[in-house]
C-alpha cells in the first residue's frame, strides 16, 4: 500500500526542506516521522513536525548550527535535538533501538536501521515516515491500519506495553482520536492484563494522558472501553461505582450548543461532586493548582434548580463561585437534555438551565454601593466598620442589589442606634 503527503502545506516549508536537505547530505538520511505523517493522511491538523535520521545527535548539531539554525539539546541522551529553523522548533531524533526498560522509560543504543527503530514505537499508525518529497514509508503495516482506523500496537502487545506502561493511557487516548468500531482485542486484552503497571507511572504522565483522552473529539468509546477493561479504575478509582453514563450526554451537548470540548468539565461529569475526594484526586495526579481549585469548588458548590429565578441566581453567583455554578448547570443541562426525548419533564428542566446558562453569560458582578469611608464618617471604626460593612452588603444582596447608598447609610444609622 503507497501514499504521499506531498500536497501538504507545511511540508513545502523552506525552511523545513532547508533543514532535511541539510541532514540528508554526505551520507545521511532523515524522514519526517509519526504524527505529522499520520495527521496529514486522516486529514487532521498537524500541530509539531517531528524528524528522525541516521546523524548522531553531534552531526545534526553541527550540520544544523553550520546551516545557520539554532539547536538545543533538549533529549540528547536519547537522541533528540531541537532545531529551531525559520522561529519554529524541529525535533530531530537520531534512530535508536530499547536495549533495556523497566516500565517507565528505556536504554537505548543509535543506530541507521529504520526498521529497528519503526518496531521500536507504539502502534503501527505512529511509525509512519515520510521523505522530503512527501512519499510515506510503511515499515510496520501502519497505511492499512490507518485505513481501516485500527489501532494496534507494533509486535507484541504485551512486550510494547511492559517497555512502558503508559501505553496502556497511549491506546485507548488514541483510540479516542482516531480510533473506529471495537478497539484491537489484542490491544485491549493486553491493556487488560498489565493495567496495575499504571501504578508505576509518575503522576504527571498518568494526567497528561487523561487530560489528552478527555480533550478527543468524543472520549466516550474509548472510556467504556477502558472501563471495562478495569483500565478506567486503575488510573481513575475516584471513577469507580459512580458512572460514565454523563459524559456521552455532555459530549451531545457540547456538539449541539456549540461548546467547546472542556477536558476538566467532562472528568467532573464522571466523578462524585466529593470536595474532599477532587482535592485527593488533585493531589495524587499532581493536577495544576487552577485545575484542582476547579475540582474542589465545583465538588463544595450547591446545584441550583432549573426553577431558580434569575434574581435569586444573581445572588448566588454574587456569593459563591460563578465557574462552579456554570459547571453545575452545563452538567445538568447535558442530562436533561438527554432525557428529554422520553421524560417531558426532563425536557422543560433543560429549558429552565438553558435560561440561568444564558443569564451567566451575561452576568456582571455588581459593586457594593457603600464604602469604608462612608462608615468611618459615622464615626464607626476598626473591627466593628469591617462587621457593619459585611452586614450591609448582605442586606444589598438579599434586596436583590436594589437599595442604594442613601437607604445604606441610613440602615447604618438605625443598627448603630440599637
Amino acid at each position: 500500500m503507497s501514499a504521499t503527503i506531498a500536497g501538504a502545506s507545511w511540508l513545502s516549508d523552506p525552511q523545513l526542506q532547508k533543514l532535511l536537505a541539510v541532514l540528508n547530505a554526505d551520507g545521511g538520511e532523515a524522514r519526517i516521522a509519526g504524527g505529522a505523517v499520520r495527521n496529514t493522511l486522516l486529514g487532521e491538523p498537524v500541530a509539531d513536525v517531528d524528524i528522525a535520521t541516521s546523524n548522531l545527535p553531534d552531526e545534526t548539531v553541527r550540520r544544523a548550527e553550520a546551516a545557520g539554525f539554532r539547536t538545543a539539546p533538549t533529549g540528547a541522551e536519547h537522541g533528540t535535538i531541537t532545531v529551531i529553523a525559520g522561529g519554529k522548533p524541529f525535533e530531530v531524533t537520531t534512530l535508536r533501538a530499547d536495549v533495556e526498560t523497566d516500565g517507565r522509560r528505556a536504554k537505548v543504543v543509535f543506530g541507521s536501521d529504520w526498521t529497528a527503530d519503526a518496531e521500536r514505537r507504539d502502534f503501527t499508525i505512529n511509525a509512519l515516515y515520510a521523505s522530503a518529497d512527501g512519499s510515506v514509508i510503511d515499515l510496520v503495516g501502519g497505511l492499512t491500519d490507518l485505513d481501516s482506523r485500527t489501532l494496534r500496537f507494533i509486535g507484541d502487545a504485551e512486550t510494547r506495553i511492559r517497555e512502558d506502561y503508559l501505553r496502556i493511557l497511549r491506546f485507548f487516548r488514541f483510540f479516542a482520536w482516531y480510533g473506529k468500531g471495537r478497539p484491537d482485542a489484542e490491544g485491549l486484552k493486553a491493556c487488560a492484563r498489565l493495567k496495575d503497571g499504571i501504578a508505576r507511572l509518575s503522576a504527571e504522565r498518568v494526567w497528561s494522558e487523561l487530560k489528552r483522552l478527555l480533550g478527543a473529539p468524543d472520549p466516550s468509546r474509548a472510556m467504556l472501553w477502558m472501563r471495562q477493561a478495569g483500565v478506567l479504575t486503575a488510573a481513575l478509582p475516584e471513577s469507580e461505582k459512580w458512572g460514565i453514563d454523563a459524559i456521552h450526554a455532555l459530549v451531545r451537548a457540547e456538539n449541539d450548543l456549540g461548546w467547546k470540548a472542556d477536558p476538566l468539565l467532562r472528568l467532573e461529569s464522571i466523578v462524585p461532586p466529593d470536595a474532599a475526594r477532587m482535592k485527593t484526586l488533585g493531589d495524587r495526579l499532581r493536577l495544576a493548582n487552577v485545575e484542582t481549585d476547579r475540582l474542589v469548588q465545583w465538588a463544595a458548590t450547591a446545584k441550583v434548580e432549573p426553577t431558580v429565578t434569575e434574581g435569586e441566581l444573581a445572588k448566588r453567583l454574587y456569593r459563591g463561585n460563578v465557574d462552579a455554578i456554570a459547571d453545575h448547570l452545563r452538567l445538568d443541562l447535558a442530562s436533561a437534555r438527554g432525557r428529554a426525548e422520553q421524560d417531558d419533564k426532563a425536557l422543560i428542566e433543560a429549558g429552565g438551565y438553558f435560561r440561568l446558562l444564558s443569564f451567566i453569560g451575561t452576568w456582571q458582578k455588581p459593586d457594593v454601593p457603600l464604602r469604608g469611608g462612608d462608615l468611618a464618617a459615622l464615626g464607626v471604626e476598626g473591627a466593628a466598620l469591617g462587621s457593619l460593612l459585611k452586614a450591609l452588603e448582605g442586606e444589598w444582596v438579599d434586596s436583590g442589589f436594589v437599595l442604594d447608598r442613601d437607604a445604606l447609610l441610613k440602615r447604618a444609622a438605625k443598627m448603630l442606634k440599637v
